[in-house]
């Protein structure tokens, strides 16, 4: 069955994670994504360890070019900017993940790009934006969520802020904003006809995440600080440790959550405090030591009829192979392109009627260059005379 998103056709011109992140949730959805490849500066994700066993393929590469055919090209040579417009006749979504102006330079920037197809809706995904003072600065995740003020009360107070181990600004950030952005600018065109130019900041999305304490500080100007409010270690809400070194996560926020959760506890007295209670140092050093009287997996036990938001922290096997993941589809085997399959991470969205397809795990780099060339109107022979000429890397022949 077609996906939701079938007949929309993307140039995905992004490395790394944000953006191939995104173009794969939208070929996940059943969009015709096309990877524009340089044949001289490969992708560094296609480095990553681990390979699939019995290939020379990197289980990050395959998994972030699920669904996408690949066309190795040399932008900075005029005939390969003369491809990507001919692809522009029935490509209808740019996406790319350069830093402002790079894409100006090659002439493939929107201003270039909407001369020969109006429509043209292109999606550019920066760590700052295309416009204010930090536009041309280079950065990572952790340099988004500093400027977007996160990390100034993320963390404890006496060490400071905490590194995450994912990447919150590239993929909850600019992965997400990407495709939210894309498709509110297709639904726009089809309404009016009209392209435009989708401009994602990676520091605008965090900064958007701060969320309520965010509108806080807007209206009475308090600073947030570190374990100083409820959702941030200022409460009872926190993870604790157990006997065995493992953790348990508390979200008992609300009176009846919280009620269950002391009684489960055996520490009934402390219903009247509240989950911040007046004392909270005491009573969460209190609560400290009851949760290391036992293992992870016993309070867990015990906590399994309680209906008080208590969860274990469980290990990444542990959650991938528990049995939500399974029921949800969050694990799915896909085809490798020389057989066999791959074990990946499914889409997160569910569809009634038009489940995710997954046909295949990413292509080698160039797979399907004389496959498009052709689509678009090249003869063989003029695509093996460009292949002479080192468009598509150093191969005599265009595969």
């Amino acid at each position: 069955m077609a996906g939701p998103l079938s007949g929309l056709k993307v140039l995905d011109f992004t490395t790394l994670l944000p953006g191939p992140y995104a173009t794969m949730c939208l070929a996940d959805m059943g969009a015709e994504v096309l990877r524009i490849v340089s044949p001289t500066r490969p992708d560094l994700v296609d480095f990553l360890p681990p390979k699939i066993p019995g290939t020379e393929v990197g289980a990050v590469s395959a998994w972030l070019g699920r669904g996408k055919r690949s066309m190795a090209l040399d932008l900075k040579d005029p005939r390969g900017v003369a491809v990507v417009h001919r692809l522009l006749a029935t490509y209808d979504v740019v996406v790319e993940q350069f830093r402002p102006g790079v894409m100006a330079k090659l002439g493939l920037d929107y201003e270039s790009l909407k001369k020969v197809n109006p429509a043209v809706i292109y999606c550019a995904i920066t760590g700052y934006g295309q416009t204010g003072p930090l536009r041309d600065r280079a950065g990572h995740d952790i340099n988004y969520l500093s400027q977007a003020g996160v990390m100034a009360y993320s963390g404890r107070k006496d060490t400071g802020p905490v590194l995450t181990g994912m990447q919150i600004a590239d993929v909850a950030s600019g992965s997400n904003h990407a495709v939210m952005g894309v498709l509110a600018a297709v639904i726009h065109r089809m309404r009016t006809g009209q392209g435009q130019m989708v401009d994602i900041s990676m520091t605008d999305g965090v900064m958007a995440f701060n969320g309520m304490v965010g509108a806080a500080f807007l209206v009475d100007g308090k600073e947030p600080g570190r374990e100083g409010n409820w959702l941030n270690g200022g409460s009872l809400y926190d993870f604790y440790e157990t006997k065995d070194g493992g953790y348990v996560s508390v979200g008992s926020l609300e009176p009846q959550f919280f009620s269950a959760f002391c009684r489960t506890l055996g520490r009934e007295d402390l219903i009247a405090e509240t989950v911040r209670p007046r004392d909270l140092e005491r009573v969460k050093e209190e609560i400290r030591a009851i949760f290391r009287s036992r293992t992870r997996d016993e309070w867990i036990a015990l906590f399994k009829e309680a209906d008080c938001c208590v969860e274990p922290v469980l290990s990444l096997s542990e959650a991938l192979e528990g049995e939500n993941a399974k029921a949800r589809e969050m694990v799915v085997s896909v085809p490798l392109p020389g057989g066999g399959t791959v074990r990946q991470l499914g889409l997160p969205i569910r569809f009634s009627a038009t489940p995710p397809t997954y046909p295949f795990a990413a292509v080698p780099t160039g797979a399907h260059t004389r496959e498009v060339l052709l689509e678009i109107g090249y003869t063989p022979e003029e695509i093996d005379d460009l292949a002479a000429g080192g468009l598509f890397g150093k191969t005599e022949k265009c595969t």
